[in-house]
């Protein structure tokens, strides 16, 4: 099968984007899928040499993926996002006119272009605006009001192209999990959604490797052996439970913790609040890495009352690599967590109360971290990328079928 895949950058320092290069090797190895990427930007992931990739459909297919990259420009995001939409396309078209393209799906991970064929859901902007709105109307929200005339406009944008894409029956849709296949019924009445769940590579991430590199990696930090570390991987800090997180941390002054926060996002509101708060210099932060097992391996307990997440990979990394993980009922990963067994599940993800609670109870208890820990490895090792690999083959032979008949 011969793919048009469309994202903005693929490597392994980001939750979706890890996600979808796991998926993309195993498509072109496993399949022999002939992978033409349209991305801004590529990184860590196996490429075919693009001299040898052929735009016109070819009388015999092997397997690759070939990078065609796409112009970015500078300037605000949701300017950057309207030139990666027309850019893209543009780019395509080029290729279908003047190349010969023929390809048999074209597959998005998200709102990434006009008409694709297949989409995988990885995030719902509907929910996420909804959201955003009730952090408008706080006052402790913490966004200046030009970030949030930004948010508010691309939220907008996003929305529209959602209702455009999610409402057409002609467009193939899986979800990262059943929180999300609920909100696209929800939202846009599609009862049709396939859910191909997230994975983990268990063979990186394990309780053995995480062990194996923790006394380095705290060291490095500056964390000592008494220090109870905290983890948060992931952007969208608020969204991900960050205000939370210093919340409790702030009620339990008493305690060594330390927070650890890796990601993408606007840092000063939340060193600021941590600085009111009181628990600033517990807090390190740090920008994402293609080695997120160095971030594992330096905490104790990995923490993310999400507000809002369709998956939460970090979270089943974590589980993998023997990390008691604490998430929210919010997050698509929770529906496969087993409460108080191999992680935790905060029905309520703003209550700062019930998660120093569960923060002090980790802290008391060795044996309750060890207990879950092991279980939740466990518990990983049937979220495997063949089986996401498999479930997305058979969409796309699905799909394929049903553009054949014209339906």
């Amino acid at each position: 099968m011969r793919l048009a895949v469309v994202s903005p950058f693929v490597d392994r320092r980001h939750g979706t984007e890890r996600a979808l290069a796991e998926l993309l090797e195993r498509l072109a190895n496993d399949y022999g899928c002939e992978i033409h990427l349209y991305a801004q930007r590529v990184e860590d992931l196996r490429l075919s040499d693009a001299r040898s990739a052929t735009l016109a459909h070819p009388a015999t297919q092997s397997g690759g993926v070939f990078w065609h990259k796409v112009p970015s420009i500078p300037g605000p995001h949701v300017v950057q996002f309207i030139a990666w939409m027309l850019l893209n396309g543009a780019l395509r078209k080029w290729h279908a006119t003047f190349g010969r393209a023929s390809y048999d799906l074209v597959l998005s991970p998200g709102i990434n272009c006009l008409h694709p064929d297949v989409v995988i859901v990885h995030a719902l902007f509907h929910r996420l605006q909804a959201l955003s709105r009730e952090d408008n109307r706080d006052s402790t929200a913490g966004a200046g009001f030009f970030r949030r005339i930004h948010r508010r406009i691309y939220y907008a944008l996003l929305t529209s192209l959602e209702r455009q894409t999610y409402t057409d029956p002609a467009i193939v849709l899986a979800a990262v999990s059943n929180r999300t296949a609920r909100l696209l019924k929800e939202y846009f009445q599609r009862e049709d959604v396939s859910v191909i769940a997230n994975a983990v590579d268990t063979d990186h991430f394990s309780a053995a490797a995480r062990l194996a590199r923790r006394a380095e990696s705290r060291q490095r930090r500056g964390f000592g052996d008494g220090d109870f570390v905290l983890l948060l991987v992931g952007n969208d800090w608020r969204n991900k439970g960050l205000p939370v997180i210093l919340q409790a941390i702030s009620a339990l002054p008493l305690l060594p913790i330390r927070l650890l926060v890796v990601g993408n996002d606007a840092a000063d509101p939340f060193r600021a609040q941590a600085a009111r708060l009181g628990v600033g210099e517990r807090c390190s932060w740090e920008s994402p890495s293609a080695d997120v097992l160095d971030f594992y391996a330096a905490a104790d307990v990995y923490a993310s009352p999400s507000r809002e997440d369709s998956f939460g990979l970090p979270v089943a990394e974590a589980m993998a690599c023997g990390l008691p993980a604490i998430t929210s009922a919010c997050a698509g990963v929770a529906d496969s967590i087993h409460d108080a067994v191999d992680g935790f599940v905060l029905r309520d993800p703003r209550d700062a109360q019930a998660l120093s609670q569960l923060i002090e109870r980790l802290h008391s208890d060795p044996e309750l971290r060890l207990k879950v820990g092991q279980a939740a490895s466990q518990t990983v090792l049937a979220w495997d990328w063949k089986r996401n690999a498999a479930g997305v083959w058979e969409l796309l032979q699905r799909a394929k079928a049903k553009q054949a008949s014209g339906h």
